[in-house]
C-alpha cells in the first residue's frame, strides 16, 4: 500500500472515532502535558489512538512522532517518520467551533524538506487535503492550487496567539493596511485552505510552532504553487525534534509576498 493510501486511512478513521465528540463534555479531561508541551484532551488521545493502532495493525514500519505520545518507535527498521497532529485545534474541538483537523505527515529523513505525503482532514465535514510530493495537491479529488490572480479581497493569515508585544509591532502595518487579516485556530486546516487559494498569505513570527502543527500543510502549499519560508524568507527546513520551534511564512506567489513584506522589518 502507498504511504499516501495510509495516512489517508487513517486520517478517515480518526474522523469516524471523534465526529461525535466535538463540543460535549467527553472531548474535554485533563491528561497532563503531551511531548509537544500542551494540555492532553480526552479527543486527542482517541484521535491519536485511533493512528497508532492502524498503523500497528497494518505493521508499517515507521517511527511516529506525536503532539501527545512522543516518539514511538513501531520498527527496528523504520521507513521514515509519520508526523502526526491528531488533533489539531484542540480547544475549538472541545468548544465545539467547527474548525479543527488531523494532521499527517510521511518523511524519510529527519528533515521538513524530505516529507513525501501528507493528509490534512476537516473533522467537521470529513473534507480531506492531500499531497504526494511532485503529484500535485488535492481536495478530496479535485485538485487545487494557490491563488494565482490578484484577489479581490486580500485573506492574510496571521497567527498572533502567545505573540510578545514586538512580534505584534513589527506586524502591525499589516493589521493597519487594507489587509483582511484571520486566524482560525487550526494551523494545518488554515494551510490547506491556503493550498486551495482562500489565503493569500500566512504569517506566523512567533518562533512558538511545532513541526507536527505544519508538517502536512508545508507539503500542500508547495504541491500547490506556494512558497513556504522561514522568518529569513529563505525556503523552510529544520528538524522534526520536539525541542524544534519555527516561524513561517507562506505566500502564493513572489508579488503577493514583496506587497506584504515592503511593509514589515522582520
Amino acid at each position: 500500500m502507498e504511504v499516501i493510501e495510509i495516512l489517508k486511512e487513517a486520517s478517515k478513521r480518526v474522523f469516524e472515532n471523534v465526529k461525535g465528540l466535538a463540543g460535549t463534555s467527553a472531548a474535554a479531561g485533563d491528561y497532563g502535558r503531551g511531548a509537544g508541551g500542551d494540555i492532553s484532551r480526552n479527543i486527542d488521545i482517541v484521535a491519536e489512538k485511533t493512528v497508532l493502532d492502524y498503523l500497528k495493525e497494518i505493521s508499517f514500519e515507521c517511527v511516529v512522532l506525536g503532539e501527545e505520545c512522543g516518539r514511538v518507535e513501531l520498527s527496528s527498521k523504520p521507513k521514515g517518520f509519520v508526523i502526526m497532529d491528531a488533533i489539531d485545534g484542540s480547544a475549538n474541538a472541545v468548544r465545539g467551533v467547527p474548525f479543527f483537523c488531523c494532521s499527517l505527515a510521511f518523511a524519510t529523513k529527519d528533515k521538513i524538506s524530505s516529507i513525501t505525503d501528507g493528509v490534512v482532514t476537516d473533522l467537521s465535514s470529513g473534507d480531506m487535503y492531500w499531497a504526494s510530493k511532485g503529484k500535485g495537491s488535492f481536495l478530496n479529488e479535485k485538485k487545487i492550487h494557490v491563488q494565482e490572480n490578484e484577489p479581490i479581497y486580500r485573506i492574510v493569515g496571521i497567527n498572533l496567539s502567545g505573540a510578545t508585544a514586538e512580534q505584534v509591532k513589527k506586524l502591525h502595518p499589516v493589521l493597519k493596511s487594507h489587509n483582511h487579516t484571520r486566524h482560525f485556530g487550526a494551523n494545518a486546516l488554515e494551510m490547506a485552505l491556503f493550498a486551495r487559494g482562500l489565503i493569500d498569505i500566512f504569517i506566523d513570527i512567533r518562533e512558538k510552532i511545532r513541526v507536527q502543527d505544519i508538517a502536512a500543510g508545508y507539503l500542500l502549499i508547495k504541491e500547490a504553487g506556494g512558497l513556504v519560508l522561514d522568518a529569513k524568507l529563505e525556503p523552510l527546513d529544520a528538524d522534526l525534534s520536539y525541542k524544534t520551534r519555527l516561524s513561517f511564512i507562506a505566500a502564493a506567489n513572489k508579488k503577493i509576498l514583496d506587497d506584504v513584506f515592503s511593509e514589515i522589518k522582520i
